[in-house]
């Protein structure tokens, strides 16, 4: 019996012995692909090859892809683990070719290596095809099923299904065509029996009540349509192939077992599953379903995180978040309370690092950041839990005022409620519950705030509705499903295909034979468009003709035009370059075009982009009039060049620095690099200490004062790059089958398209300057090199010269810094004694003023009240002094008010105090009221002591002499 790495590595030596080149699966984050969220199909990798938007040189290839669905449209996350073959990851093995071979082909090839005795040898009675059966607009697929019939499939085990299960689209425009499927009968052991005779096994191919018995395992797409706006077909001049077979399926199939969760894919990681939550598999349902889950997720968590995937609350970290949050719970359910999902990475990387030898490097990295999730888990649960309780509260609070006559005490419903004891946490809720539903009225808790709480606190549904069933509610589920399917749609990003690029059509166009602008308002075929780049070894470039303006024209942006006027704002795209575009985090350059004799400025660039692949497009502000055809000579600042290629080649330098001291784990998770910085996000767990910090720069500027020479190694194969070279990879990028590799000496390796120094030397020297979080698990660095570095050298000496003037010249042997720190730290011990001071002698010119009017103490209704103003005294200090005045009148009521100036904006503060003896007459927060609304504000606080604001100075006197009226009010 084959294992599953057998089946996948058989699959691949299958069409690399027909031709295909081996292609290494790409990352579960789509490089520069914003319409998806997850890699999900293996023809993900290959979108712009076929969509004509990048060239390889290859025509076919063969890849295993991971892929994660669980977010957007192929959301299937709550199915996961209860299904025999629902998961979030799993693997697609493909074989792909462009405008090579066709659908006779890739039918044989697909029939001879799953039948075949030397490859999967699969029993033929077993299987059946499918074949797309037409409509009106593309006929029956006669040529699928005559190739079927060819390798020997009978006619009557071919069968033509629609649409929905056999014609495939890219997208809403764009690449399209029937596809054909291959079905293994997994036996009536794998029906659902819901039906008789699915469970007596009479059901035939394709089953009516899709019981699960028959699978498909294989996909083969035939793309031989292009579809346009209108919706019509035009055959494409090279049809390709695409076709998908899960992994995880054929081991089912090739195991003769009935869950692809029996298969040696999982079996270990459920044993580790049961080990870790002290559970045995085999003797529940639910149990061996949460075993599942917990399995499933343990490969989509470190997969994803070891792609550089951190747990947020937005896009792919809100999902990664999500799939991790649901296996805690299934822990949860099977008893395990602590922290137990981090120790699965050890065994999916065991389990998979034959494949993707990468999870060795990223295992630890992997467990830190699962378990630092599972830890805030714990705690948001217990926030959760006391939001949940305040909803409750907010609920039974609305039905009181809603009813009120419902709660008097003299209904009898009331009475025999309250006839009973109501004891403990949440007996208020329970009280309230139990009347109105006495009352025939049903209490429903809202889905929407159901699922706030879910959504926002990552409370399970099911803990809720079993909170809402113990305080008396009815869960209202319609509404949870209702808010759940409104989250799903606003945060839908499933990939839509090539309709949803981000550059224009025009852009899109350039990529074959388009329509451009002529000089008479017309058009000309010309095309496609590439610019050559010639920006590694010089920044000026002659003689480049001008192919493609694009700027805005009849008010829309993007379009093509012919010319730019003098002082119009456009992107140009000429034939070569010298110009760098934005692109792996270095920005593009900045300069100028000339006129070919160097007399005049055609064009001030103000940054280069790649809208599309191999086209340049330059941002200028034309300075004359500038047409297509026209020529110029491009022009990089070179000055601006250099300073970004010293932050460049620095942010290598520091990349392995960082992985040097803080350890292995450590992973760009994104950067910046500008003339003026870099910045370096990398995954890491704690803050960075100085003293790291200062290693980490002491590592950089030895490479610097090396001056090792920065080598350049030009179209390496990836695969000889990533496993010969030890070349990393940066997050977020994407490479093709040939690679451009940085080596500086031993120290640094690293895959990047970007401009480089010559040697470290040339970057003069590192200085960081900031380190900071970015996010849960991801840390940032920000620092300069070359003049930047000399300007911050600069800017702290102007900061000692400022230091020594107020505090005196550095005094001893040590280091400056550590001399100011001292002086600063003796002169603010004596501010601190000055204002002690100062406040001791404010606060007894007040206790004297404010004693002195004890004299003057009203009675009202045979009660003391004292009301004094207070002068140069803060909020601290007036309490102080209610309680000393309080503690003289022995009974009585205490009205102080003053003024405050906080920077330069004078306001009113009011203070009441009432002695104990009196709060159940008069509550200090009534009293303070009425009187703060006269400076225009309000307060409140307890019975004994309230405080209040306000904003009109002026009027204070005459709200401290409302006090005494205000007591009597109250008092009557």
């Amino acid at each position: 019996m084959l294992t599953g790495a057998q089946i996948r590595e058989k699959f691949l030596q299958y069409f690399e012995q027909r031709g295909h080149k081996r292609v290494h699966s790409s990352s579960l984050v789509p490089a520069n692909d914003p319409t998806l969220l997850f890699t999900n199909a293996g023809m993900n990798q290959f979108k712009d090859v076929f969509l004509g938007l990048e060239k390889r040189d290859y025509n076919k290839a063969t890849t295993s892809q991971k892929c994660v669905r669980a977010g957007g449209k192929h959301n299937d996350l709550e199915n996961v683990g209860f299904t025999n073959r629902h998961h979030t990851f799993f693997e697609m093995l493909g074989n792909f070719s462009f405008g090579d071979y066709f659908k006779k082909e890739a039918i044989a090839y697909a029939w001879e290596l799953v039948t075949s005795k030397d490859w999967y040898g699969i029993d033929k009675n077993k299987l059946y095809a499918t074949i797309f059966e037409g409509d009106k607009s593309v006929p029956r697929d006669d040529d699928a099923e005559k190739f079927w019939m060819a390798v020997g499939v009978p006619k009557e085990r071919i069968f033509a299904m629609g649409a929905k299960d056999n014609f495939w689209a890219m997208g809403d425009t764009g690449p399209c065509g029937p596809c054909s499927e291959i079905h293994y009968d997994m036996g009536v052991e794998s029906s659902d029996k819901v039906h008789a005779e699915c469970a007596e096994g009479k059901c035939q191919f394709p089953c009516p009540h899709d019981c699960g018995r028959y699978v498909e395992i294989w996909n083969l797409v035939f793309m031989q349509f292009d579809r346009d706006a209108s919706g019509k077909l035009t055959p494409l001049p090279k049809p390709s192939i695409d076709t998908g077979a899960g992994l995880e399926r054929m081991a089912c199939a090739l195991q003769n077992v009935v869950s692809n969760y029996d298969t040696d894919l999982f079996t270990p990681l459920i044993a580790r599953a049961a080990e870790l939550t002290g559970t045995k598999a085999g003797e529940d349902f639910k149990a061996d379903a949460s075993l599942r889950v917990i399995a499933d997720h343990a490969r989509a968590a470190t997969f994803l995180i070891s792609d550089g995937v951190i747990p947020s609350n937005e896009r792919r970290g809100y999902v990664l978040r999500k799939i991790i949050r649901r296996a805690i719970r299934h822990g949860k359910l099977l008893g395990q309370g602590r922290p137990f999902l981090f120790e699965m990475v050890a065994t999916v990387k065991d389990e998979m690092n034959d494949a993707y030898p990468e999870l060795a490097e990223s295992a630890e990295r992997v467990s830190k950041v699962i378990e630092a999730e599972e830890r805030q888990f714990a705690r948001s649960i217990e926030l959760g839990w006391k939001e949940l309780e305040l909803a409750f509260a907010w609920q039974v609070e609305g039905i009181e005022k809603s009813s009120p006559q419902l709660f008097r005490a003299d209904n009898p419903i009331v009475k025999a409620v309250d006839a009973k004891p109501h004891t403990g946490q949440g007996s208020g809720v329970r009280r309230i519950t139990e009347i109105v539903k006495l009352a025939g009225v049903q209490v429903m808790f809202p889905g929407k705030e159901a699922f706030r709480l879910y959504d926002t606190y990552g409370l399970p549904r099911d803990f809720i509705e079993d909170a809402c069933r113990d305080m008396g509610f009815t869960f209202d589920s319609a509404g949870f499903d209702k808010a759940m399917q409104e989250q799903r749609e606003t945060a839908r990003a499933s990939w839509k295909g090539g309709s949803k690029q981000s550059a224009s059509p025009f852009y899109r166009a350039m990529t074959g034979v388009f329509n451009r602008p002529t000089a008479d308002g017309g058009f000309e075929m010309f095309g496609p468009v590439k610019t050559h780049f010639e920006g590694y070894r010089q920044t000026e470039s002659i003689d480049c003709e001008v192919v493609a303006i694009v700027a805005k024209r009849d008010g829309r942006e993007g379009q093509g035009v012919f010319e730019l006027k003098a002082g119009q704002q456009g992107e140009i795209v000429l034939d070569h370059t010298p110009f760098y575009a934005d692109s792996g985090g270095q920005v593009g350059d900045t300069g100028w075009f000339y006129s070919n004799d160097r007399n005049t400025v055609v064009a001030e660039v103000r940054g280069c982009v790649m809208p599309v692949q191999g086209v340049r497009a330059h941002k200028v502000v034309a300075k004359q009039d500038i047409h297509i055809k026209d020529r110029v000579t491009a022009v990089v600042n070179a000055d601006v060049r250099l300073s970004t290629v010293r932050n460049h080649t620095g942010t290598h330098l520091l990349h392995a620095a960082l992985r040097e001291v803080l350890g292995k784990h450590v992973k760009q998770q994104g950067s910046l690099v500008e003339p003026t910085r870099l910045r370096f996000d990398f995954s890491h767990f704690t803050g960075v200490a100085d003293e790291e910090l200062q290693d980490i720069e002491d590592i950089v500027n030895k490479e610097v004062l090396r001056n090792t020479k920065v080598q350049v190694i030009e179209d390496v194969p990836i695969d000889v790059a990533v496993n010969e070279y030890k070349a990393m990879a940066l997050f977020g990028e994407k490479y093709g089958d040939k690679v451009r590799v940085i080596k500086i000496g031993d120290f640094s390796t690293e895959l990047c398209g970007g401009i480089h120094t010559a040697a470290t030397g040339e970057i003069g020297l590192v200085k960081l300057l900031h380190e900071s979080s970015v996010s849960s698990g991801v840390r940032r660095v920000e620092a300069v090199t070359g003049e930047g570095s000399l300007k911050h050298f600069r800017a702290d000496h102007q900061i000692v010269d400022v230091a020594s003037q107020l505090l005196g010249q550095p005094q001893g042997d040590g280091a400056p810094a550590e001399s100011f720190k001292r002086a600063l730290l003796h002169k603010d011990e004596e501010l601190k004694k000055l204002r002690k001071e100062l406040e001791q002698a404010r606060m007894k010119s007040a206790s004297a003023s404010v004693s002195a009017a004890t004299d003057n103490v009203k009675t009202v209704q045979g009660i003391k009240v004292l009301v004094q103003r207070a002068e140069n005294v803060d909020r601290n200090q007036m309490r102080t002094l209610v309680d000393n005045l309080r503690n003289k009148l022995g009974s009585g009521i205490v009205v102080l008010g003053t003024t405050i100036e906080v920077e330069g904006e004078k306001s009113v503060a009011l203070i009441v105090g009432v002695t104990k003896d009196l709060t159940g007459k008069i509550q200090a927060g009534k009293i303070i009221g009425p009187i703060a609304q006269k400076v225009g504000g309000k307060g409140g606080g307890r019975p004994d002591l309230a405080e209040a604001g306000g904003k009109d100075v002026s009027q204070l006197d005459s709200a401290l002499n409302s006090a005494p009226e205000v007591v009597e009010g109250l008092l009557k």
